[in-house]
Order: structure tokens, then C-alpha cells, then sequence
């Protein structure tokens, strides 16, 4: 059981006794409003777990590629963009991703180790970062603040899951009023449906500093979608108060 929810729990009855307003109606309020805070957490911990599953899937497809895989070279990958090629490792590129190792294993690079794959959607330090996260399974936090939408491409083109929870996780951690319209439509093109709800709660929930700015107008105009799905969210909070 979590101490910092029993401590808060702990705390409200203490007030209610305090101020004598342990009426039954507060009492009602008081267990849904922790029942609530209760299933929150519960779906936390799933989370977790189901993203720490996910790492150790990770990280032993690479493990055990790279000892009975045949493949041990290395090959070039050249981004589309701006910058000269980087030496991967086959075999922990194939671990990695499904999709590279069909490719690694097609007759085309079967050659020498000197072949180069093009992978024309990303620019040289897109490609270095991707790489980084195929080599450590994580990157560092600027990192990922500067090139979530091309590892979220790379994770959704590649079939890369554990990348795509990574990516989810931190967009989800790091979700403000600068950055929510932002998060939602990235998490509408990726698909990242549990980070789409929660971006569409945190616009209601902070509905005046998001909707009055000027990033608002733009946002509306370029995703007419997700500004509906606003407005029906808003509406049906306003309904349930």
C-alpha cells in the first residue's frame, strides 16, 4: 500500500474530525474522491510495470541476438539529411527492430560490411539518437525533449515498442500548458492512446491558459479534428459538474 496515499488519507479525516464536517454526505465525497485517487494509482503501477516489461523484452532480443545471430558486421546507415553516414552494428540493429532485421537479412545487405542503408526521414543527429537508444535502451532527457516526433516516427515506421512506450512515458512525465497541444497531436498521429486522453484532460483541466493563446489558432487550423474532440471534452465535463 502506498504510505503517501495513506498519509493523505490519514489527513482528510483528521480535517472532517477537526472541523466537525464528517456529515455523511462529506463522508460519501471523501471516499469517492480516494477511491478515485486509488484506481489512479492502481492504473499508475500497471503502467509501470507494463513499461519495465517491455525494457526487459528489449533488452534480452538484443542479448541473445547478438550470441547466436548470424549477424556481425557492421553496415552504414545515411541519413536522408544533412550529414555523412554512421557505423551500426547489425546485430544489435536487428534486435532492435523487426524491420531492420528483415532488411539486414534481405539479399541486398548480405554483401560486405561496407554496405549503406539510406533511411531518407531523418537528418544526421536524428539518426545518432535513434542508434544511441537502439545501443542503451534510453537517452537523455534534452535528447528526447528535441527529437520525440522523429524517435516516435522511427518507433511507429521501425516496430519498435519499447521505444514507443519510452517516447509516450516522457511526453506523459513532462506534459505542461507550453507543451499539451503539442503532446496531443503527436499522440493523435502515433496512436498513443493513453497519452491522448491524458493530454485532452490536462487542456480541460487548464482549458484558459491553452485555448486563449495564439498557439490555440494555429493549432485549430492545422488539426480541426482534435479542436472538436476539445470542445466535446469540455462540453462533457461541463455536463458531469
Amino acid at each position: 500500500m502506498d504510505l503517501t496515499f495513506l498519509g493523505a488519507v490519514s489527513k482528510r479525516i483528521k480535517q472532517e474530525r477537526e472541523t466537525g464536517c464528517g456529515s455523511s454526505r462529506n463522508s460519501s465525497e471523501m471516499l469517492e474522491y480516494f477511491s478515485r485517487t486509488m484506481e489512479d494509482r492502481e492504473n499508475e503501477l500497471k503502467e509501470e510495470v507494463s513499461f519495465l516489461k517491455e525494457k526487459v523484452s528489449f533488452f534480452r532480443a538484443g542479448f541473445f541476438t547478438t550470441r547466436e545471430g548470424p549477424i556481425h558486421t557492421y553496415i552504414q546507415l545515411k541519413p536522408g539529411i544533412n550529414g555523412s553516414p554512421i557505423l551500426a552494428d547489425r546485430a544489435l540493429l536487428a534486435s532492435g527492430s523487426p524491420i531492420f532485421k528483415y532488411m539486414l537479412e534481405s539479399d541486398v545487405c548480405k554483401a560486405t560490411p561496407e554496405d549503406t542503408i539510406t533511411l531518407p526521414e531523418f537528418n544526421h543527429e536524428e539518426l545518432e539518437c535513434l542508434l544511441e537508444f537502439l545501443y542503451n535502451g534510453s537517452l537523455p532527457k534534452e535528447k528526447v525533449d528535441q527529437h520525440v516526433i522523429s524517435l516516435s516516427q522511427a518507433a511507429d515506421k521501425y516496430d519498435i515498442p519499447y521505444l514507443q512506450k519510452f517516447c509516450e512515458r516522457h511526453m506523459l512525465r513532462s506534459l505542461n500548458s507550453s507543451n499539451a497541444l503539442d503532446v496531443l497531436e503527436i499522440s493523435d498521429i502515433f496512436s498513443y492512446t493513453s497519452l491522448k486522453k491524458a493530454a485532452l484532460d490536462f487542456i480541460v483541466k487548464n482549458v484558459e491558459d491553452i485555448t486563449l493563446s495564439a498557439r490555440y489558432e494555429e493549432f485549430a487550423r492545422k488539426n480541426a479534428h482534435l479542436a472538436l474532440q476539445i470542445t466535446r471534452s469540455l462540453v462533457k465535463g461541463a455536463k458531469n459538474n
